[in-house]
């Protein structure tokens, strides 16, 4: 693994580390396939268990625009199928997925939050997913899973931040803790992942989750093959630092 993920097997434990700091975690090419890399391996060596988490002041801030200037239509939509793969891929491991988040969780960083089994967030954690307004359809069916159609319309189409009280209300979060009950969680998580036989366990996860990777990579692949999409994403970005007061109006 690289030195953007830090992975430790405690047992049936694997812990994953989002190890980006100074980028907020985003999910850089090299992160993104360590992370594939991953879950591919749990899946043959005996994890029950796999935890994520991120390291510094927030989970995971999204999609990596580092370079931004020199890429061209096709180098995003490539960084972004690779996202969607690797979503797709924790989404349905045949076993219990622990995400710890904390601090500002954006765009696919939230969709990584949102893709494993349990969800813990802390109290002042936030999330937005607003990939739809440069045109991006990423993860809408595994939302809409997990908090309904109705909720996912409005979320997605007011592209809006919300805390962790509403994504508790929702089920976008599973539970809510402060960054120092982690272990404990952790440890209780690890017990009950191991109370079935894996394949009792595996035979679970499929049986109750609606396998969409085709219909999912299919929306997604024709969404980012839109032309100008380097044109829609610098658009939204010069959007956001103005309502960021990060450049002026005339800017």
């Amino acid at each position: 693994m690289t030195d953007e993920l830090i992975v430790l097997h405690d047992g049936p434990v694997t812990r994953l580390t989002l190890n980006r700091p100074e980028k907020a975690n985003a999910l850089s090419p090299g992160l993104t396939e360590a992370l594939i890399a991953a879950f591919e391996a749990a899946e043959q060596d005996g994890t029950r268990l796999m935890v994520l988490s991120g390291a510094g002041k927030g989970f995971c801030s999204g999609f990596d625009l580092s370079g931004f200037d020199d890429l061209r239509d096709g180098d995003l939509v490539l960084r972004i199928i690779r996202i969607e793969t690797m979503l797709q891929i924790i989404y349905h491991v045949p076993f219990p997925t622990l995400a710890l988040g904390h601090g500002r969780i954006m765009g696919a960083g939230a969709d990584l939050f949102a893709a494993c089994s349990q969800r813990i967030a802390t109290p002042d954690a936030s999330f937005r997913m607003p990939g739809l307004a440069f045109g991006i359809v990423l993860g809408t069916r595994r939302l809409a899973a997990r908090i309904g159609p109705d909720a996912t319309r409005e979320i997605q189409n007011a592209t809006r931040i919300f805390g962790t009280a509403e994504a508790l209300a929702l089920g976008f979060a599973t539970g809510q803790a402060e960054q120092s009950r982690w272990p404990e969680l952790i440890a209780g998580q690890a017990k009950a992942a191991q109370t079935l036989p894996p394949a009792s366990t595996a035979a679970l996860f499929r049986a109750t989750l609606e396998d969409s990777r085709a219909e999912d990579m299919a929306d997604l692949a024709r969404s980012a093959a839109a032309p100008g999409l380097k044109v829609r994403i610098a658009a939204f970005r010069q959007k956001t630092l103005k309502a960021a007061g990060r450049i002026c109006a005339g800017a």
